[in-house]
């Protein structure tokens, strides 16, 4: 295989690493490793992985300094793969460029269905104008959404937030985020004003606006469009 379907790990965990690189080379992928962050930022400028899986807690670094070091210049997917698990790390992680976020210990079938979501979300053409989930389309040139051929009447501002959210399908958005991008920056505290929108939203885009299928949210942390 070529370097696109290498996967960087960047952990001081023996075990873990060996784990992943069971359960990643069982799924086709090649394996990067690097047990510390200095030795991760090498890797990941010559090894030009698809995806980094990183954990925080590294030897000669804060993994969240890393992470922010990579997203300078490295636009691919980072997962990270951490023992910390409060809403504080997970939302910095999140702000500051990581595409998803899983606490140790964690099941190897959803990491794997993470890394599928964040890997096929990067090769996804931005260019394309039309996005499809089932019965639901969004034409982002025409500013149109239909669901079963027909037209869901939506705000400019409605649009905006589902276009922001199904441009980044499988991915969490934390709220500060999602405020800032549709709203703007004096609006980034405004958490409740955009659950008043997504709850309009899901009324008009959910077939069970109380069960919601695409607009899922994470508990105190954003929403995920999708899986």
């Amino acid at each position: 295989m070529a370097n696109s379907d290498t996967i960087l790990i960047i952990d001081d965990e023996v075990q873990i690493r060996r784990l992943l690189e069971i359960t990643l080379s069982a799924s086709g992928y090649k394996i990067s490793e690097a047990s510390d962050g200095k030795e991760g930022l090498i890797h990941a400028a010559t090894v030009h992985p698809v995806l980094i899986i990183l954990d925080l807690g590294l030897p000669d670094a804060d993994g969240l300094e890393i992470l922010k070091k990579l997203r300078q210049w490295y636009q691919k997917p980072i997962i990270i793969l951490s023992v910390r698990n409060s809403e504080e790390d997970i939302i910095k992680a999140l702000d500051n460029g990581a595409n998803d976020y899983l606490t140790k210990p964690f099941r190897t079938g959803e990491l794997l269905a993470r890394i599928r979501v964040a890997i096929r979300q990067s090769l996804d053409s931005s260019d394309d104008p039309c996005l499809t989930f089932g019965s639901l389309t969004i034409d982002l040139a025409s500013h149109v959404v239909k669901k079963n051929n027909e037209i869901v009447k939506l705000t400019s501002t409605e649009f905006s937030l589902l276009a922001l959210l199904a441009k980044n399908e499988g991915r969490v958005l934390t709220h500060h985020f999602i405020l800032k991008e549709v709203w703007g920056m004096g609006y980034m505290e405004q958490t409740q004003y955009l659950r008043v929108f997504m709850a309009q939203l899901r009324k008009k885009i959910e077939d069970n606006p109380a069960k919601p299928k695409l607009l899922n949210t994470e508990s105190g942390i954003g929403y995920r469009f999708g899986a």
